[in-house]
């Protein structure tokens, strides 16, 4: 039996110009930021403001993604394509499977942003039933309070004509 995989895709657009998207995306210590304070994120990498993502580049963070229990998490950053999109993948933490694309593309009046998310839960059919219970709702709420986060730092995108 095979581990089942989830595929979730987010679009934002943000009217603010693609380099300044780029800069604070690209930066880790940004993530924070848009993560809901109840999940208690922190990056424990020896990171500062300046610190821009790179091929290789080891994150580690301090995560609580559930009940309040505290996880080590670390990711690399796979795959960098300057001003278009990096990739993150998950080395050691709480998914079987975590692979996050994150793009951006310049349009009229600002930059869409999408992300595209494969991830897994260990554990058989028991991961399948957490997902389904609590697992995958928590993924959303993450998406849907950095949207929220996000439309409050850059200002909410109005539709060009």
């Amino acid at each position: 039996m095979g581990v089942k995989t989830y595929h979730l895709k987010f679009e934002q657009k943000l009217p603010i110009p693609l380099a300044e998207t780029w800069d604070f995306f690209t930066s880790p210590l940004n993530l924070a930021k848009i993560t809901p304070k109840e999940m208690a994120f922190k990056v424990t990498s020896p990171f500062t403001p300046e610190t821009k993502i790179y091929p290789g580049m080891i994150i580690t963070y301090k995560v609580s993604p559930v009940l309040g229990i505290k996880l080590n998490w670390m990711t690399e950053i796979t795959h960098v394509k300057d001003m278009e999109y990096f990739i993150d993948e998950q080395r050691f933490g709480p998914y079987a499977l975590w692979h996050h694309q994150h793009h951006f593309k310049e349009i009229k009046g600002g930059v869409l942003m999408t992300d595209i998310l494969n991830y897994a839960i260990p554990y058989g059919p028991i991961g399948t039933l957490a997902n389904a219970l609590f697992v995958g709702k928590e993924v959303q709420k993450i998406f849907t309070y950095r949207e929220k986060a996000i439309n409050e730092m850059f200002g909410v995108y109005k539709e060009q004509e």
